[in-house]
């Protein structure tokens, strides 16, 4: 079992915008994250953001956030390094 810190860009329609996902992923999953830059609107908006943990656990806090309908993609560019 490795651990790994994998960076994605969370986008968050109105739904899962006003659920407490990121406490959802510490406490089911053991996934700590990183929170680099974020963004809510008008109930939606968009998280950058590293999730560290076991390659398991990653997996499945990515799984079940697409699951509630969060958008996960690979987080690219200089908005992680500040």
């Amino acid at each position: 079992m490795s651990d790994q810190n994998r960076h994605v860009r969370l986008t968050f329609p109105p739904g899962p915008a006003t659920e407490p996902v990121i406490y959802e992923i510490v406490t089911r999953f053991g996934v700590v994250p990183n929170i680099r830059r974020a963004a809510i609107h008008d109930h939606s908006g968009w998280m950058v953001c590293e999730l560290g943990g076991a390659d398991a656990a990653v997996a499945d806090a990515i799984a079940w956030m697409e699951s509630i309908g969060v958008d996960v993609s690979r987080a690219e560019g200089d908005v992680l390094e500040g």
